[in-house]
């Protein structure tokens, strides 16, 4: 068996469409759907997801507005700043970008956010209404794996569905996500026993636990459902080597920028198994920025009572 791959850029793009259609109705009835992204400091890869966003707003219709701040501000600072944003009927959607400085408190600000504004799904009365079932806004990457999985067809009702990862922005509402959709849910961490032994009863296995090419193909049951959230830099070439083998355009791209994106499933291996699996890069990440539109549009419904 060869996995077929779900490939997020693709799907990610016809939810673009369907948005940005979406966004033309709005625009008909004098309402356009804004976003502003507060990013703090100066760190590169931050600045070029929010980069990634304000051109997928732009090509959207949805206006952006961009906040850059100083590395040394402060959580009051910061806290007075969201707060202008929720006051703001320009505004629809609030994303602080994450990482945050060590010495502000993430915390603190995520919950200064307005929940109607909080299209990250951060804020504990928007987690809160997720654990209740509740309609609300919900974390984009989470949210965006189960659009894969619907749009590729899979099975979710009944199905026994392991999450890896028990991260608040992805394992725990990814878990909720799916439970809600009616699977049989184990999350497994860095504290579970007998991990393999766990995911190989998995018909769906979501890996957003932060390790290079943890999962291989004898942690996963033949026919099984791959969703690879992981993103982990790969700079040393005999690694590469070891996880890709020949491949050109992997190693093309290495030798290119000197790294490349790595998942949490060793791709090559689990291929020979899955039936299904996202590919890192274009697979779960595309469909985040995606779902941020998304969750922005829906915002801007949901204030207005539409």
């Amino acid at each position: 068996m060869t996995a077929t791959f779900i490939k997020g850029t693709k799907i990610a793009e016809e939810v673009k469409r369907e948005i940005a259609a979406d966004v033309e109705t709005l625009k008909a009835r004098g309402i356009q759907p804004g976003l502003a992204v507060v990013l703090v400091g100066d760190d590169a890869a931050s600045s070029a997801y929010v980069n990634m966003k304000a051109r997928s707003c732009e090509q959207l219709g949805i206006y952006s507005r961009k906040l850059t701040i100083p590395s040394a501000v402060t959580t009051e600072q910061l806290l007075a700043e969201v707060r202008k944003l929720d006051e703001d009927e320009a505004i629809d959607g609030i994303l602080v970008q994450l990482p945050l400085p060590k010495h502000v408190n993430k915390h603190a600000i995520l919950e200064a956010v307005d929940p109607r504004k909080d299209v990250d799904g951060f804020h504990s009365a928007n987690l809160g209404s997720l654990v209740l079932g509740h309609e609300t806004l919900v974390a984009c990457t989470p949210l965006g794996v189960m659009e894969l999985l619907h749009r590729s067809n899979v099975k979710i009702e009944g199905a026994n569905a392991v999450v890896l990862g028990r991260s608040d922005d992805v394992g725990k509402p990814q878990a909720l996500l799916l439970m809600h959709a009616n699977a049989t849910v184990t999350i497994c961490h860095s504290r579970t026993r007998n991990l393999a032994e766990i995911t190989r009863r998995a018909d769906i296995i979501v890996a957003a636990i932060g390790k290079t090419a943890l999962v291989t193909r004898d942690w996963v049951k033949p026919g099984a459902v791959v969703i690879d959230v992981g993103t982990n830099k790969v700079s040393d070439r005999s690694e590469v080597r070891r996880l890709f083998g020949d491949d050109e355009a992997r190693l093309k791209d290495f030798d290119k920028r000197g790294y490349i994106w790595v998942g949490d499933v060793d791709e090559r291996s689990v291929q020979e198994v899955a039936s299904m699996i996202t590919p890192v890069p274009g697979g779960v990440g595309p469909m985040t920025i995606a779902t941020l539109m998304k969750n922005t549009v829906k915002a801007a419904r949901m204030r207005r009572g539409l």
